[in-house]
């Protein structure tokens, strides 16, 4: 019976390889055999994970096995986290398969960029799926190493180059800290299955390498996921083709955040890591959030929005709500790789709406006002939906939500907006709330047994609980307030630091020497 399941859980993984080993054979132009190729296994691989979720309603969660020896290493995880990631990987990258077709027409390299695309697909769904230690961290290089060649596409621009040589520095230390975290779980676990590892510290067995295992975790989900202060190489990818954009949010970019949730047993064993991962992402978001307003070029401005999720997912996990976590990695991936995809018609778009700023500029008293109806309307919606059996922590996360709908609320409140302003974002801040305890609900049981439920917070936690709220509240209402002080002439300077990221980026590039810097002259 295994062998049957573990052949249907790589029938996505090995038809996109063929693919790719096609592309080898047609490079150029207009590949008559390579685009059909890809086309074809991206379609069989969304049809894989399909059948893959239907196995896992029949069968529930295991790990399968290969075979023996060498096969061995080919350990196939079924849960609902990795059949989730699948069918998210799987259907974003079909996707992206198909756009790259039309939107490389013509290019000379074009069978070339579609074969290490689907490449790179073959690592990502082989990551997702890893039942060992071994399978992961090799799916894991691998999927950086191939991106990598997806980067260099336009290799005659030396932007493109820088940001393919940074990604490679801190991918490369990426790599590095989940070995050494490999390392530490196998002495303190004394097995390469996952499974088992996951079990083990369910029950509360605690070896001493157990925490430096999930600090190394935490590590190189940070690295992976574009947190400060070496986001640096996010913004500069938008060198690159779009589909690889797109590609970005079919577990790669947000590979950090997989790896968090599928250790997250290990990771509720050191509380002061994941009290780091709430400071470092809740920081990254925060920025990134406001850094995206700053930014001229659109790409570059979702480059900074995808930084900012990135945080607020790295958060969540600090914050121990992985199911929440899992269900942010799906929504925030289909809503950015669309985004990206249609990146081309934004202009247009924002053209044809002919609303450069906010309809109504709310007065302070307003903006005050916006922030505790939202907040009572989050509480109405939360009783009825049962709060007092919400963790603080995800009471804490909706109301870190529901500031930005105040912002909204503010408009809707200004003395100069019409009512049918003022219904619709009061209709804005109920859907928000709702929506917000109905998924976080559902995300909750369709995990349950599989993810860990937050523990109640300690003192540390509930520091870092009202840190969070405090600082979310604070920018909220500060964005609320910009229109009545962005004309002050400390406004335009903070334009510019916001939208050089503070120059995080900056003393990356003079650490590394510049060396990422390709020499014309």
């Amino acid at each position: 019976m295994q062998f049957p399941l573990v052949l249907l859980a790589l029938t996505g993984p090995l038809a996109l390889a063929v693919a790719f080993f096609v592309s080898r054979l047609d490079p150029g132009l207009r590949p008559r055999r390579a685009i059909p190729a890809a086309g074809l296994a991206g379609f069989a691989s969304l049809v894989a994970s399909l059948a893959g979720l239907a196995a896992l309603i029949v069968n529930g969660p295991q790990t399968l096995a290969a075979g023996s020896g060498l096969l061995g290493v080919i350990s196939i995880r079924f849960d609902v986290l990795s059949v989730t990631m699948l069918l998210l990987v799987s259907f974003i990258g079909s996707v992206v398969i198909r756009f790259s077709r039309t939107y490389l027409d013509g290019d000379d390299r074009q069978g070339r960029f579609t074969g290490w695309l689907c490449l790179t697909l073959t690592s990502v769904m082989l990551l997702v799926l890893s039942g060992n230690l071994v399978m992961l961290v090799a799916s894991w290089i691998g999927t950086s190493l191939f991106l990598h060649n997806l980067l260099l596409h336009f290799s005659g621009r030396t932007g493109a180059i820088r940001a393919a040589r940074k990604k490679f520095i801190v991918a490369r230390l990426g790599d590095a800290a989940l070995v050494l975290a490999a390392g530490l779980l196998v002495v303190g676990y004394e097995t390469l299955d996952i499974a088992t590892i996951l079990s083990a510290a369910r029950d509360g067995v605690m070896p001493v390498s157990a925490f430096w295992a999930a600090a190394f975790i935490a590590l190189a989900a940070i690295l992976k996921s574009a947190q400060f202060p070496s986001h640096g190489w996010l913004t500069e990818v938008m060198e690159t083709p779009t589909p690889v954009s797109a590609l970005l949010h079919a577990g790669v970019i947000n590979a950090g955040g997989f790896l968090l949730i599928r250790f997250a047993d290990v990771m509720l064993l050191a509380p002061g890591v994941l009290a780091v991962l709430v400071m470092v992402g809740g920081f990254t978001a925060l920025l990134g959030g406001l850094a995206m307003l700053a930014q001229p070029a659109v790409k570059t401005s979702l480059a900074w929005s995808t930084i900012a999720q990135m945080g607020f997912m790295i958060m969540q996990c600090g914050l121990a709500l992985f199911p929440l976590a899992l269900l942010h990695i799906v929504a925030h991936s289909l809503y950015k790789a669309h985004a990206f995809l249609a990146s081309g018609t934004a202009v247009e778009t924002v053209a044809a709406l002919q609303r450069p700023g906010p309809i109504a500029i709310p007065k302070a008293r307003a903006v005050v006002r916006s922030f505790g109806l939202a907040l009572v309307i989050y509480a109405a919606i939360g009783f009825g939906f049962g709060i007092e059996s919400k963790s603080p922590q995800a009471i804490a996360l909706g109301a870190m939500l529901i500031f930005g709908v105040a912002y909204l609320l503010a408009q809707g409140l200004a003395d100069a907006a019409p009512r049918a302003l003022t219904r619709r974002t009061a209709v804005y801040a109920l859907a928000t709330s709702v929506s917000y305890f109905a998924l976080q609900t559902g995300a909750s049981r369709v995990t349950a047994g599989a993810l860990p439920l937050a523990p109640s917070p300690g003192p540390l936690e509930w520091v870092l609980i009202v840190l969070a709220v405090s600082s979310f509240g604070l920018v909220a209402f500060a964005q609320a307030m910009f229109p009545l002080w962005s004309n002050h002439p400390a406004a335009a300077g903070l334009r510019v630091h916001l939208s050089n990221g503070v120059y995080a980026n900056a003393v990356f590039d003079r650490l590394a020497g510049n060396w990422s810097i390709r020499r014309t002259s």
